[in-house]
């Protein structure tokens, strides 16, 4: 969680965006361990810079958090167990995969993980009780990126007939976890609130 302190008169007042450092490893896991197709298959040359830059940005995003501005981030707050959500994935990978090879187990593991890596965040955010603007439109945003992958499962199936029954159960347990935090962020933030969570 990042804290930046604000002098006003004669008084201190923290502003506290919550971003979850935890959450940031977990992207990070996710998008190392889908893409490793890297090394083996070549799509296009859009599809390679692409899945450089989604493990370059987590990974550096991780960097700034915990090394370059340690000082602003908060641990204190952040303390879900990340290995709780780690285990059952790779347990899940395991069992119900497309095929037993090591990439489709890795890439198997990272559609459950990213399914639940968002938690450790909602998480800090219920522990402090509210998020800060900037907090609030990041977490929207990483949901209806989600949440549009709805619609691209839809429009794959009836242009394609293709779905991964996987990939499509992952991405609605992942979206019905961010059920709650849309309502408030439409009754709350839209309207120029603070996102607060209820007592």
């Amino acid at each position: 969680m990042f804290t930046v302190d604000k002098v006003i008169g004669n008084t201190c007042q923290k502003d506290v965006p919550s971003i979850s450092g935890k959450s940031q490893i977990l992207f990070a896991i996710v998008y190392t361990t889908r893409y490793l197709d890297l090394l083996t298959t070549y799509i296009s040359a859009y599809n390679t810079v692409m899945k450089i830059v989604f493990i370059a940005a987590s990974y550096a995003t991780v960097y700034l958090m915990y090394l370059k501005f340690k000082a602003t981030y908060d641990q204190n707050h952040d303390t879900f167990r990340i290995e709780f959500l780690i285990i059952p994935a790779v347990a899940l990978a395991l069992l119900i995969n497309h095929d037993f090879t090591v990439l489709e187990i890795l890439w198997t593991f990272s559609i459950y993980l990213e399914s639940v890596a968002i938690l450790p965040q909602l998480f800090l955010v219920s522990k402090t009780g509210e998020a800060e603007s900037i907090t609030s439109h990041y977490l929207f945003a990483l949901g209806s990126y989600r949440a549009l992958y709805l619609l691209n499962w839809i429009y794959r199936y009836y242009v394609e007939d293709h779905y991964d029954l996987i990939a499509i159960v992952a991405g609605v347990v992942q979206t019905v976890l961010y059920c709650d935090f849309f309502y408030l962020y439409i009754t709350k933030v839209l309207k120029g609130k603070k996102l607060q969570l209820p007592a």
